[in-house]
């Protein structure tokens, strides 16, 4: 029988030291990275941030996780794509599987989450809200009520304002559903073209790894890799410390 959600976010704040509140928190990747660490004892935490708030930081942890599974021959696929939205329900069964691996493989030796992050902070990342929750109306309600509260009608007497504030209150709140709108296309054109740069990589490093095996190699495959791996300031994945993971990035 499938653990609840309390009974699994006891056992990994208990095991790892930390504060998370909600299942749909795992969507950055941390808490699984060091799941594993507490197995292998052998996971460049160095590398990950237990405290990511942004999709790219969540991207960067599930890469090195995906180090660790090949390394350690784990034929699990992980939904890297479902996983960083940070949905309940697809959490939920990743971290699941988690435990049931964990139960597995963990040897019962004594395990220091703080000294293995080398004390990074660990405080639970902020869940990515959806773009409807703010559509839906919680953003323009919470703005009618200001206005309202704000602009309580005198005792005798209309307020001579009080027209104009709700028509600017409407008027705002026809902007947040222009501006909601437009992100959400924004977010399904980044997503559109991340798919197709996901997919190129996959291709090119499968090439990669037949040519290697037969003992060739292709220049114009490494520099398409070399651009798809490229970051610039602000993107940076931290460099691992002499850590026994293999470190070739893979998605």
């Amino acid at each position: 029988m499938a653990a609840s959600r309390t009974d699994l976010l006891a056992w990994l704040n208990d095991l790892l030291q930390i504060n998370y509140t909600k299942v749909e928190q795992c969507g950055s990747g941390g808490a699984y990275c060091q799941v594993l660490d507490s197995i292998y004892g052998d996971v460049p935490m160095t590398r990950v941030k237990m405290n990511a708030k942004h999709e790219y930081e969540y991207i960067a942890n599930f890469k090195v996780m995906q180090n660790i599974f090949k390394a350690k021959k784990i034929d699990k696929p992980i939904p890297v794509e479902k996983l960083v939205k940070c949905k309940m329900q697809d959490n939920l069964e990743f971290l699941q599987w988690i435990k049931r691996f964990w139960d597995a493989n963990y040897g019962g030796q004594g395990y220091d989450p703080v000294a293995r992050r080398k004390g990074a902070p660990a405080d639970p990342p902020a869940t990515i809200a959806p773009l409807s929750t703010t559509r839906s109306g919680s953003g323009p309600n919470l703005s009618v009520a200001g206005g309202r509260s704000g602009g309580r009608t005198p005792v005798g007497g209309h307020r001579s304002g009080s027209a104009q504030s709700h028509e600017a209150v409407l008027h705002l709140q026809t902007q947040v559903k222009e501006l909601s709108s437009h992100l959400e296309g924004l977010e399904k054109e980044r997503d559109f073209y991340f798919e197709k740069l996901r997919d190129i990589e996959i291709l090119v490093q499968q090439q990669i790894e037949v040519l290697e095996g037969e003992g060739k190699d292709d220049q114009t495959l490494r520099d398409i890799q070399k651009i798809l791996y490229s970051t610039e300031e602000g993107f940076e994945v931290p460099e691992a410390g002499g850590a026994p993971i293999d470190e070739e990035e893979t998605f």
